[in-house]
């Protein structure tokens, strides 16, 4: 998959990376650990990247990724309508890079070195 395995299996890696990326389309942002924070950078882009090419192909391969998870409850809005309505048009302009990883400190319990990965 990619460089670092975080201890778990494969399944488990791909799940805690799409738990993660449907949190960071959904927030805007989230805390977790440098390492995770560093992998979850290259994901959240390519979902981004699906999501400004618009076409059904690039909508079907991220709702196989993405959690089906409501948004918004006011409007039924769904995490995978809103990258492609609203997070994904606001990066049309730009060419990649559309995450923020920002170091933090460390966590008290473990002293795990901590980072916000956010969208720019």
């Amino acid at each position: 998959m990619w460089n670092r395995k975080f201890g778990r299996t494969a399944d488990h890696r791909k799940a805690m990376l799409r738990n993660l990326a449907t949190s960071v389309i959904l927030y805007g942002k989230v805390e977790t650990t440098e390492a995770k924070a560093k992998d979850l950078r290259s994901v959240v882009d390519e979902m981004i990247t699906l999501g400004k090419k618009g076409d059904l192909a690039s909508r079907r391969k991220a709702a196989a990724y993405i959690r089906n998870v409501v948004a918004d409850e006011k409007t039924q809005q769904t995490v995978l309508q809103k990258l492609f309505n609203e997070v994904a048009p606001k990066y049309a302009d730009r060419n990649g890079g559309y995450t923020r990883v920002v170091k933090t400190g460390t966590r008290r319990g473990d002293a795990a070195p901590m980072a916000i990965i956010e969208l720019v």
